[in-house]
């Protein structure tokens, strides 16, 4: 079980257009795509280009553990997962009453 999970839906685009940092406490996520088509007639040459960009960024709590994390993305949706730190954990103790 991942004390932090982060889920962002980016459909077509690929994983290698996904730069995830984290520098002082900020986790950031960016992307950037760009696209061109060609279209080629008898009397024509058509260029199209588009371009996509997004940047997030979330200032991630103390108890994160910052050197375990993970990125997958599959399917359009892109996951980030982050364990809390061992000693922030807390532990059930049951306290005898004198």
């Amino acid at each position: 079980m991942f004390a932090f999970l982060g889920v962002l839906a980016a459909p077509g685009m690929k994983k290698s257009d996904f730069v995830v940092n984290i520098e002082q406490n900020v986790l950031s996520i960016s992307a950037e795509q760009q696209n061109e088509v060609n279209v080629e007639g008898k009397n024509f040459t058509r260029k199209e280009f588009s371009f996509q960009s997004f940047q997030r960024s979330f200032t991630l709590p103390e108890s994160a553990d910052q050197e375990n994390i993970t990125a997958n993305y599959v399917d359009g949706v892109l996951k980030i997962k982050l364990n809390k730190k061992k000693e922030s954990i807390s532990k059930s103790k049951v306290i005898k009453i004198s």
